[in-house]
């Protein structure tokens, strides 16, 4: 019987109706539904697993519950399987997750007549290298950022591409984002957008201390290291905004495209840009 997993954001009062209500077009369209601890609390008698051991039942499709959070988590929990995800906005503004709750069946059911469409998303891989070897690795949909705490003293940060250095500076941070990233944290820092399809990444200081210091977009298999050259205490690599790595001087991060990808599922072509003006008012007066 083929499996479909649900992966849902604690705390949505949602929830209490609309996840039996999907365990049971699931099970009466012949799929045995497979549920994180959090949706397993809305149901009945089904099967719950931790979400980390989920990609191990390799479902079929993989039904995200929540906002962009919710979906970046399960993107990187299904980074290294190819099993496409079906993200629903249950959060605020839901960039990533387009699907409104409205489509979801619709949407499913395109899914089983496969009329679907999947939106490939590059995914930023990361090495943080510490004393000469990898401390620890990670996969981002988004970005992996490198900025201070609460602490407002700038850090001294060289940014080498291909092994030449592009820049050094001191700021509150740096972002290195994938396209689909562009809209996220380096937006809000001046950075540029960019298509979800271009090949492409993009470096963007915090806050840099010169004027000179702007965004740059390299190639999508350039190679991109981060020296962490000074820095005040409580100075942390976040990944997706939600992992975090207490970071020393001399750590260097190292980032390249990965090797995976994330499948979205979309029953129609919305249009990247048609999301910009409808989720964040672009071109409008």
């Amino acid at each position: 019987m083929p499996t479909i997993g649900i992966i849902s954001k604690p705390q949505k009062d949602e929830l209490a109706t609309l996840v039996p209500e999907l365990v049971l077009w699931l099970k009466a369209h012949g799929f045995e539904p497979l549920l994180d601890p959090v949706s397993g609390g809305y149901a009945g008698v089904v099967r719950v697993v931790p979400r980390q051991e989920m990609p191990l039942a390799r479902p079929d499709l993989v039904i995200v519950l929540g906002g962009d959070g919710t979906l970046l988590a399960a993107a990187r929990a299904f980074a290294k399987t190819g099993i496409p995800l079906l993200s629903v906005n249950l959060g605020s503004l839901g960039f990533l997750t387009e699907v409104r709750l409205s489509e979801l069946y619709s949407t499913l059911e395109g899914w089983c007549d496969n009329c679907c469409t999947i939106d490939s998303r590059a995914m930023l891989h990361s090495e943080l290298w510490r004393e000469g070897k990898v401390f620890c690795e990670h996969e981002a949909l988004n970005d992996v950022v490198v900025a201070k705490g609460a602490i407002a003293r700038m850090g001294g940060f060289t940014v080498r591409l291909d092994g030449q250095i592009a820049a050094s500076f001191r700021a509150d941070g740096v972002i290195v984002s994938t396209p689909t990233g562009s809209t996220a944290y380096s937006l809000a820092a001046n950075g540029p957008i960019l298509m979800p399809t271009v090949d492409a990444m993009i470096v963007t200081p915090v806050c840099p201390h010169l004027l000179t210091i702007r965004p740059m977009v390299v190639r999508g298999d350039a190679n991109i290291v981060l020296s962490v050259e000074g820095i005040p205490d409580q100075t942390f690599l976040t990944v997706d905004g939600q992992e975090a790595v207490a970071l020393k001087v001399g750590d260097e991060l190292h980032c390249r495209r990965s090797q995976y990808s994330v499948p979205l599922l979309r029953l129609g072509n919305t249009g990247f840009f048609e999301v910009l003006r409808s989720k964040l008012k672009w071109g409008e007066r």
